[in-house]
């Protein structure tokens, strides 16, 4: 998904309330408030530990902190309106300063979020305004080894939260991705596996939740969008998106409800977009980017709700490939010829959009054979019949069986 797209409306949003609510002081500090809570709750940081400022009347900070100062400059070298510093909490933040440590000058994941969305990570070697400003002046992000990462947003501190949580994602993948493919290349040395060890110390539990998702069939509208909001805010809690970012529908009658593009999957009420099933209607202009390839799952099958989150392990394993010297190496994404698996689930290709390589067309037939489609680099499609458990249980099941595969495989 296009993160740029997503956050156009909100950006949009942001701009046309810029002489009201939005520069009123106490409304960007519950803003700030917000995200930094958002933050601490996802695990992304610990308490106390961001940093954030924004631009209103004057800039505010959430706290006060001896790096103010040098952030304050970075503020008057960039056209932005916040600023986010913040040492992330394990296991991202060991593993970060080892990519860090052993890439110098650029981080190069190769998960999807990152190839639309960051294309690489920066590493500076300290806290220097001037070296921060130019790698931010081309990058949304920037890490410095041992400190934290900085990020920032050019209109709200949503996107400075986004870009965080997107960057901790995007090396977390890229490290596990990296160890497996060095284990079995026998080229693993002795500090990665070090490093390796520690970082699976600080691995929780695999997700679970611990009661009934609203059980269909739906009987009015209402209902559909309480059971859809139910069902985001379960994934985001859970931990299978990247920060909050999925996409969720439902089709009930001839209308396809679908979360709106830039929407938040824990914060769903009024961005939910009602779209003929005939094309009658423009409403889905607003619809996420991937409403093609919900469009062709409900029509292909008879499955009406449809999940995608972007687990981590799911997306790991979708990376793993020991093919050797393959012609179209660096086109996984778009036209991978082999048949793949993990944890008994497809692995499909597939972009964003209706193009000859969309979403549109190599889910859904995945789908009419499996529980799920794991797109290369990207996240996970699950479907239900009548309600949202067993799309929601399949997209868990299928992201510990991919945690348990990975394990199993090393």
């Amino acid at each position: 998904m296009k993160r740029d797209g997503r956050l156009e409306k909100k950006q949009r949003r942001w701009q046309s309330i810029g002489t009201g609510a939005a520069k009123d002081e106490d409304c960007m500090e519950r803003l700030i408030r917000k995200y930094v809570d958002k933050l601490i709750r996802s695990g992304l940081a610990e308490a106390g530990a961001p940093l954030m400022g924004a631009r209103d009347a004057e800039l505010i900070w959430n706290r006060e902190d001896k790096n103010r100062a040098i952030l304050q400059e970075i503020f008057t070298g960039l056209h932005i309106s916040t600023l986010l510093f913040a040492l992330p909490a394990e296991p991202y933040r060991t593993l970060v300063d080892f990519l860090a440590r052993t890439s110098p000058g650029t981080i190069h994941p190769q998960d999807t979020e990152t190839r639309t969305f960051l294309h690489d990570l920066p590493v500076v070697t300290s806290l220097a305004p001037a070296e921060i400003i130019r790698a931010l002046k081309n990058r949304k992000c920037a890490i410095v080894p041992g400190r934290g990462i900085i990020t920032y947003g050019t209109v709200s501190p949503e996107q400075a939260f986004v870009t965080f949580s997107s960057a901790c994602f995007a090396c977390f993948v890229k490290f596990f991705a990296d160890y497996l493919r060095d284990v079995r290349n026998g080229s693993a040395n002795p500090e990665q596996k070090a490093v390796f060890q520690q970082v699976v110390d600080y691995l929780g539990s695999p997700a679970r939740l611990d009661f009934s998702l609203t059980h269909g069939p739906f009987r009015d509208e209402a209902t559909v969008l309480t059971a859809m909001e139910e069902a985001g805010k379960a994934t985001v809690d859970c931990r299978l998106v990247d920060s909050y970012f999925g996409n969720i529908s439902c089709l009930f009658k001839d209308i396809l409800y679908i979360s709106q593009t830039g929407s938040s999957l824990d914060e769903l009420r009024g961005c939910i977009d009602p779209v003929p099933m005939d094309g009658s209607s423009c409403v889905g202009i607003t619809a996420s980017s991937e409403l093609s390839a919900h469009r062709a799952i409900v029509t292909a099958g008879t499955h009406r709700t449809v999940l995608h989150g972007h687990p981590k392990f799911s997306v790991i394993l979708s990376l793993a490939c020991n093919e050797k010297n393959c012609a179209l190496r660096g086109q996984c994404h778009l036209r991978c010829p082999r048949r793949r698996q993990a944890a008994g689930v497809p692995i499909v290709p597939g972009e964003v959009g209706t193009g000859p390589y969309g979403l549109c067309h190599t889910v859904p037939p995945a789908l009419a054979e499996h529980r799920g489609a794991i797109v290369y680099g990207h996240g996970v499609f699950t479907v239900g019949k009548t309600d949202f458990n067993d799309a929601f249980a399949s997209l868990l099941d299928i992201e510990n069986a991919c945690r348990k595969e990975y394990f199993a495989s090393l």
